[in-house]
Parts: structure tokens; sequence; C-alpha cells
């Protein structure tokens, strides 16, 4: 088990510079957990893509009901203390906190491309780059 941030689902589902990495990741362990969040910010994804004119609306949706399918049963409902503990001393945001604080929940690593979440928590984040 380990928690993935939405970039490395988005990479997962949609093709990407790191596709291969994510799908190697899945390989390796294919319990991926994630905050609720994710939810909102993948949709945030797919909405970027449409407006560029990569995805039509019905290929979002399309996309969007296989990564909640395929995330269904992994999805946690954070503390709200203490996403604001490690956002007031991190300086990261609320949003990237929420993942950070569900590893640490689950006592698992965090799967990011974030460059300020690797080195904000270097000894509970791992870069998807590296898999």
């Amino acid at each position: 088990m380990i928690v993935v941030d939405t970039n490395v689902i988005a990479y997962l589902f949609i093709k990407g510079n790191y596709t291969p990495n994510a799908k190697r990741l899945l390989h390796n362990d294919s319990t991926w957990t994630a905050p609720l969040l994710w939810r909102s910010e993948f949709r945030n994804v797919l909405a970027l893509y449409m407006r560029q004119g990569f995805l039509s609306v019905e290929n979002a949706y399309l996309l969007m009901n296989e990564a909640e399918d395929f995330m269904q049963q992994n999805e946690y409902e954070m503390n709200s203390l203490r996403i604001l503990e490690i956002a007031s001393s991190s300086g990261c945001s609320a949003y990237d906190c929420e993942f950070i604080a569900l590893a640490e929940f689950l006592n698992v690593k965090l799967y990011t491309t974030d460059k300020k979440i690797l080195n904000t928590f270097p000894d509970i984040s791992v870069s998807l780059k590296d898999i």
C-alpha cells in the first residue's frame, strides 16, 4: 500500500512523460490510496486538457470514471487539524498536506512529482521519476 498524489494518478490514466513510471509503480504496488481531494484535483487536470483541446467532455468523463473505479475503496477523509498542523509547519499548501497526512496516518510512502513536497518531506515522499 502506498499514497499517490493526483499527478501520479493522472499519469496512470493520461499519457505523459511519467506514464511509464506510473505503470511501473502500479506493477510494484497495486494498492494506491489518496485523500478524497484527489477527485477534485483530477477533475481540474481533466478540465485543463479539455480547455487545451486534448480531451472531449465525453473522454474526460470516461477517464474520471475509470480513475474513480480504480481508486474505489482506497480513499480517505482526512483530519483537518493534522492537515493544518502540517501546513503551518511546512509552508506547503493544505491540498498537498492532505497527502502527507494520509501517508503519515498509514505509515507508508507518498509518491509524487511535486518538488516542494519532495524537498520538504524527504523521509516520507518518493519521486515518481525514481521509479
